[in-house]
């Protein structure tokens, strides 16, 4: 209680501050401006937390409610900082929520392995989509528990149990239905330097939950904050009114210009009222009949080969930044469509290992009360609705929901016996697909044309909820190829 208390008081007071700083700056109270004194003044280059969200439509620090506010305070004591992830996530408080109870208790609680040793496996799970963002942040987590600044220089410089990981962190990122138990047993009996199941435990949790992250930073856009690299600039202002209070909220002065597309919204409004007509059509064809087995069995693989030609006309290489690709070895092992040049990988049936019977319970016997923490965000990503679909109320949307999971697992090899996957193709156009694809699979390539093409008249809000799912079906497909393969080393 004290912790939350304090926490309170100091983002509170941290906010009174940086405004009181900013409104005196901008006034020539105060003894004169930073250009008076000789101070370079950072502004922010971005338009609030996230390039593709116009900053008006996010809630703004100091204008939330009571809820939100506690939500903000918690995130400070955690962090120490209220970043843009945060800040986007707001939109969904009840997922916000358990997201930082989680990350706060595998960064910060008790548990196998030693803080520093977080931070760096957060910064090496990150590096692997490239995602400068997160690694920034935790370079500054890693310096501030007191990691080594050396292991900074490259992974070749931090303990070789560290650069043993490198391994599971590349297939898990990339190609997870590679990996086996002599993966696992490679790290639990190598002759020095060797896991123990505890700890490896903890670190595939991290791997997969940083991993995740940066598809939501990707998919939603996250700009940097104002301190990191990319979120700043020490030039002028460009109009007159800027308000340097306005670095709080990461802001610009200038309204974001949200240059719609081509698409009229007559054409938007009539997308949105065809998937309604289609989730009643599929609703009546269940109750009406239901396809046998083998024919679910052959949709699933349909639908699975179709999975793999889904791509991007943009789709090219990001050659990896030198500050972020030192983190991580062999930078030319990305995504590759698991039956891609006639390989064929066995399909994952949900039915013989699934999370709520098998990795629930070896997550929270090895690392207790994390299986708990994570089955809650999974279910709550999984199952929030406001019932709402655009313009319209009172909607049932867990059918256009579990179309969504259920592809990011199809396109991982994983089936569910009882999905007729013959619903994904009826429900979720080629737009939408090509979005879940890049920001699940190749989330360093998502770009704000694919974010504004999907859905084109579904709020903001929606469209995160989008990524919450997409984040968390991808946290568990990793997280289920490597507890299994735990799983089957261990017996």
């Amino acid at each position: 209680m004290r912790l939350a208390t304090a926490a309170n008081a100091a983002y509170t007071a941290t906010l009174a501050v940086t405004e009181l700083l900013g409104c005196k700056q901008c006034s020539g109270g105060g003894g004169g401006t930073g250009e008076e004194l000789g101070i370079r003044i950072p502004r922010p280059l971005g338009h609030g937390p996230s390039r593709f969200i116009p900053e008006k439509e996010i809630l703004q620090v100091g204008n939330e409610d009571a809820q939100m506010h506690t939500l903000f305070a918690d995130s400070f004591a955690a962090l120490g900082r209220l970043d843009n992830i945060t800040l986007v996530m707001v939109f969904h408080p009840q997922y916000l929520e358990s997201f930082l109870k989680t990350q706060h208790y595998l960064l910060q609680m008790d548990g196998p392995l030693p803080l520093h040793y977080r931070h760096y496996i957060g910064i090496m799970a990150a590096a692997r989509h490239q995602c400068s963002y997160l690694v920034n942040l935790h370079v500054n987590d890693f310096l501030h528990v007191g990691g080594d600044p050396k292991w900074l220089n490259g992974l070749e410089n931090a303990p070789q149990k560290l650069q043993n990981l490198g391994e599971l962190n590349k297939v898990l990122a990339h190609r997870p239905w590679l990996i086996t138990k002599e993966h696992i047993e490679q790290l639990l009996k190598a002759e020095e330097h060797s896991w123990s199941l505890a700890e490896l435990v903890h670190a595939v949790v991290l791997l997969t939950h940083y991993h995740s992250l940066a598809s939501f930073t990707f998919g939603c856009g996250i700009s940097p904050e104002i301190h990191c690299d990319g979120g700043h600039t020490f030039r002028p202002p460009s109009v007159s009114n800027y308000c340097i209070c306005d670095i709080t909220n990461g802001n610009h002065s200038m309204e974001e210009m949200h240059v719609a597309g081509s698409v009229s919204i007559t054409d938007s409004f009539c997308e949105v009222e065809a998937l309604m007509e289609k989730m009643k059509q599929l609703q009546e064809c269940r109750d009406e009949e239901e396809a046998s087995q083998e024919e679910m069995a052959s949709r699933f693989e349909i639908e699975k080969r179709e999975s793999m030609f889904v791509f991007s006309s943009d789709d090219e290489e990001v050659a990896p930044a030198r500050d972020v690709s030192r983190h991580f070895e062999d930078t030319s092992y990305g995504y590759k469509d698991f039956s891609r040049h006639g390989m064929h990988v066995p399909t994952f049936r949900v039915q013989d290992y699934c999370w709520e019977d098998h990795g629930y319970s070896l997550v929270n016997r090895l690392y207790p009360d994390v299986g708990q923490l994570i089955d809650e965000k999974f279910h709550i990503a999984y199952n929030l609705t406001y019932n709402t679909m655009a313009m319209h109320k009172d909607v049932d949307t867990s059918m256009l929901r579990r179309a969504i999971w259920n592809y990011i697992h199809c396109m991982f090899g994983i089936r569910y016996d009882d999905y007729d996957y013959g619903e994904i193709n009826q429900l979720l156009d080629r737009s939408f697909k090509v979005y879940i694809k890049t920001v699940v699979c190749t989330p360093e390539k998502a770009t704000k044309r694919m974010y504004d093409s999907f859905w084109r008249q579904f709020k903001h809000s929606e469209k995160v909820h989008v990524n919450l799912l997409l984040i968390e079906a991808r946290m568990q497909a990793e997280l289920l190829y490597a507890l299994r393969a735990i799983t089957r080393y261990m017996t």
